[in-house]
C-alpha cells in the first residue's frame, strides 16, 4: 500500500544551506565559482532535503546544482548526493528515438538496407494467415502448401499491417482529402484507368494507370479523383471551337485574282 503522508521536513536539514554549499564547493574545486545563489529546497523524505543552487557555468543556462542532505534526530547533518540537474528552462538533448523509428518514406537510397524484425506486428507467417487469395479455395490451398512444403512467401501482412497501410494510403496524397481530389469531378472507382488490386484492400484501393495523371503508378483510394478521369467531358464553352470556313470577299477584285 502506497503512503500519501507528507514527509517530515526536518528543521536541521532545511537549515543546512551553508553545509550543502560548502560540500558542493569542496567537490567542485577550481570550478567552485560556478555555484550561484540558493534557489530553494525539496523535501524528499523524512529528514531528507535537497538544496538547489544556481549554476553559473557557461552553456548551462537553466541548470542547477542539487545537494541532498539527511538528518537523523540526535545526529549531524550528512551529505548524501551532489549532482548537476536540468531545470524547466534548461537546454537538454532530445529524447532518444531509435534509428528504425526515424526512417521516413523517401529516406532510403540506392544500396541502403532496412531489415524487418522477426517480431514486426505488421507481418505474420503465411502458413497461419494465408497469402492474398483470389477466392476462399485459393486461400485454403496457399495455406496448406505453405504449411506442408514451405513454399511461397515466409510472411505476409497481418490484420494490423493491412490497417496501417490502409490508413497511411487513405490519409496521403492518393486519398480523398488531397487538394486535387477535392476539386475532381469524378471519383477513381468509376475511372477506366483504375487498375484493380487483389487481396484484402481490393475494395478500397487501386492503382492509377493514366500516364497523363499526377497519380500514374500510385495507389489511390476509390474515392480519390483528379481531372484526368476517363469520363471527364468538357462543357460546350470549354470545347475547342472549330475554325470557320474562309470567307471570300466578293466586293473587291480579290475574286478576279483567284
Amino acid at each position: 500500500m502506497t503512503s500519501t503522508a507528507t514527509p517530515y521536513a526536518d528543521p536541521a536539514a532545511l537549515a543546512a544551506v551553508e553545509e550543502a554549499r560548502a560540500a558542493l564547493v569542496a567537490d567542485l574545486g577550481r570550478d567552485a565559482q560556478d555555484v550561484g545563489d540558493h534557489l530553494g529546497h525539496l523535501v524528499e523524505a523524512d529528514g531528507v532535503v535537497t538544496h538547489l543552487f544556481a549554476c553559473t557555468r557557461k552553456g548551462y543556462v537553466g541548470w542547477r546544482w542539487s545537494v541532498t542532505v539527511a538528518h537523523v534526530e540526535g545526529g549531524p547533518v550528512t551529505i548524501d548526493e551532489l549532482v548537476l540537474i536540468p531545470g524547466d528552462e534548461a537546454i537538454v538533448a532530445p529524447a532518444w528515438v531509435p534509428y528504425r523509428e526515424r526512417i521516413k518514406p523517401g529516406d532510403l537510397g540506392p544500396g541502403d538496407l532496412l531489415p524487418v524484425g522477426d517480431d514486426d506486428a505488421r507481418l505474420v507467417p503465411t502458413y497461419s494467415f494465408g497469402d492474398d487469395p483470389l477466392d476462399a479455395d485459393a486461400k485454403a490451398q496457399v495455406r496448406q502448401v505453405a504449411q506442408d512444403l514451405g513454399l511461397g512467401r515466409a510472411r505476409t501482412l497481418s490484420p494490423e499491417g493491412y490497417d496501417l497501410a490502409a490508413e497511411r494510403w487513405y490519409d496521403g496524397i492518393g486519398g480523398p482529402q488531397a487538394p486535387i481530389a477535392q476539386s475532381a469531378p469524378h471519383h477513381c472507382h468509376s475511372c477506366g484507368f483504375l487498375v484493380r488490386i487483389a487481396g484484402h484492400l481490393a475494395g478500397s484501393f487501386g492503382v492509377c494507370a493514366n500516364g497523363d495523371a499526377n497519380d500514374d503508378g500510385r495507389v489511390v483510394s476509390m474515392d480519390h479523383g483528379c481531372g484526368a478521369h476517363s469520363e471527364v467531358r468538357l462543357s460546350k464553352k470549354q470545347e475547342t471551337q472549330p475554325i470557320p470556313d474562309h470567307v471570300i470577299d466578293t466586293i473587291t477584285d480579290e475574286l478576279d485574282a483567284l
